[in-house]
Order: structure tokens, then sequence, then C-alpha cells
């Protein structure tokens, strides 16, 4: 099967020219560094604009119109964080990117550098220990824990309207039921455009279970 080309990614997404222009950066930085460290796994390098840079893209359109904060947990190579943030620059949305990798935080800041990128913050910590001055509107993350875990550090970062949107794979099903067990929420579960298997969740109105 051929592999989806920038154009391709660029006709799915019909992103304006300067965010194209910016992602296509990205993918420069990204195979220069790949050639040295392991960002992302080296078997989706050759169809990593499916994979990866349209995965990613493909929650755009489902977020929220108003947003102006968005934190993005686990940012490693960039999907979903580094993405958006290019796709969501030109409505001033601003984006946080959270890794406690070192070396995956200074990819992100020269990726973000050779972006243009103004509207992106990289925060060099543990989720866990991350201090907020602001309560962000949407959370992402893409694999980065199961989903009962991944609410877990939402949920000491979210605020009352906060939203969330998860890229999950083929056991979505089986995170939901385990997730319930621990937490209150609204779930929206939308089709993946690049899996069958996969889903996105858009989660809201989170709370612990009491026990």
């Amino acid at each position: 099967m051929p592999h989806m080309t920038p154009e391709e990614f660029l006709a799915a997404t019909n992103v304006p020219h300067e965010t194209f222009e910016a992602l296509k950066e990205m993918d420069r930085v990204l195979i220069d560094w790949s050639e040295r460290h392991n960002l992302i796994a080296r078997s989706t390098i050759k169809d990593r604009w499916e994979r990866h840079f349209f995965d990613s893209a493909q929650l755009a359109p489902l977020l929220p119109d108003n947003i102006k904060t968005l934190i993005d947990l686990g940012s490693g190579a960039g999907f979903p964080g580094l993405v958006l943030a290019a796709i969501l620059a030109p409505k001033g949305v601003q984006v946080t990117l959270i890794e406690s990798t070192q070396k995956k935080c200074a990819f992100l800041r020269e990726a973000g550098a050779a972006m243009g990128l103004s509207n992106l913050k990289v925060v060099p910590e543990r989720i866990e220990s991350v201090g907020l001055a602001f309560k962000p509107d949407v959370i992402t993350a893409r694999a980065l824990a199961r989903l009962e875990k991944l609410l877990g550090y939402g949920a000491g970062i979210q605020g009352k309207n906060t939203r969330y949107f998860l890229l999950k794979g083929q056991d979505v099903e089986g995170e939901l039921t385990e997730a319930a067990k621990s937490w209150h929420m609204d779930v929206i579960k939308h089709p993946s455009r690049t899996d069958p298997r996969a889903a996105i969740l858009e989660i809201g109105n989170l709370a612990r279970v009491r026990k």
C-alpha cells in the first residue's frame, strides 16, 4: 500500500499554506533527529505523514471553536501537540507541551523554533509535578498511558470546563470499562480517520468516583 505523501496530507486536512510549510519544517527536524535518536518507531518513518502527522491533525476539527489554551501530555516527538500548535497558531491558541525526557524537550524546542511558532511552550517536567498558572481548555495525549492513568494525570491540572481529546488504539472499549471504575465522565467516541480499530475519546465533566 502506498504511503501518504505530504501533498496528500495537505489535501486531506486543507491546512493553510503557512501551516503546511511549518509542518514540513517539523518533518525535516524529525528526520534529522531520527538518524541519531529513536523519537518514533523506525518501522513508521516511511508512513509518518499518515501514521503520525495526519493521526495528530485529525483532532483539530473536533476541538471547540473558542479554545485559548491546550496542554499536550507526554508530547514525545510532538504528536499530537506540535502538530496542533502549528494548526492552531493562526487562532492564537497557546499550546503547552509537557515532556519529562530532556532529549525529547530539546527536539520539541528545536522543531518549534524551525516552525516559527510563537504560541508554543515546552515544559520539561513530569506531569505529576507540573505547576500551572492556568486551567487548560483542552488536554490532549497520544500513546502515553492507559485511560485510567491518563485521566489521573489530567485531573491534577484540569479546570471545571476542561475537555479531553485522547487518541486511543484498538483496546479503547477495555480501557473505557476499566476507567469507569475510578472516574465519572461524559464520553463522545469519534472514529479515527487513520485506523478503523482506533478512536478519539472526547471527555468532559471528569470527576473521581467516591469509594
